[in-house]
């Protein structure tokens, strides 16, 4: 299963952005291609097992599941329930918010594993490490002052 991966350097300690990453709803916030973002049946969101369907743009959208929320690390994951416009047949991510001691800030990192037919592997390996979790990582940046 191919793996795309994107990492960077936030400007802030790493509690202040897993507190504000680690909102499943709060996408559009950060993530400029995500539109809008509504949690499905109610809730906060937070727990296991909510689903947010994402609004893409006018690229359509895409619901995910939450798998896990893991505080002490500072990651969560989640997967497609439906796959929206994306040619996969599976995908689960994990993003991950790790304090960089040396300096106060924090390293973010963002990957998945998915599986697709293989005239599309390379695509999806573009589009989710540059144009979803590079895109992300940099809007973070942006959001806490870099």
């Amino acid at each position: 299963m191919p793996k795309p991966y994107a990492s960077g350097i936030v400007p802030a300690p790493a509690d202040q952005v897993w507190d504000f990453v680690k909102q499943f709803n709060s996408l559009p916030s950060w993530l400029p291609p995500i539109t809008a973002s509504e949690i499905e049946g109610g809730g906060s969101g937070q727990e296991v097992g909510s689903v947010r369907r994402l609004t893409l743009g006018e690229d359509g959208q895409v619901s995910e599941i939450l798998l896990t929320m893991d505080d002490d690390d500072r990651s969560y994951t989640y997967a497609f329930t439906d796959s929206g416009p994306f040619p996969v047949r599976s995908y689960r991510s994990t993003i991950r918010v790790a304090p960089i001691t040396s300096t106060g800030q924090s390293f973010v990192e963002w990957w998945a594993w998915f599986d697709s037919d293989a005239e599309h592997e390379q695509q999806m390996i573009d589009t989710y490490a540059n144009g979803v979790y590079g895109a992300g990582i940099e809007g973070l940046v942006k959001h806490f002052g870099g």
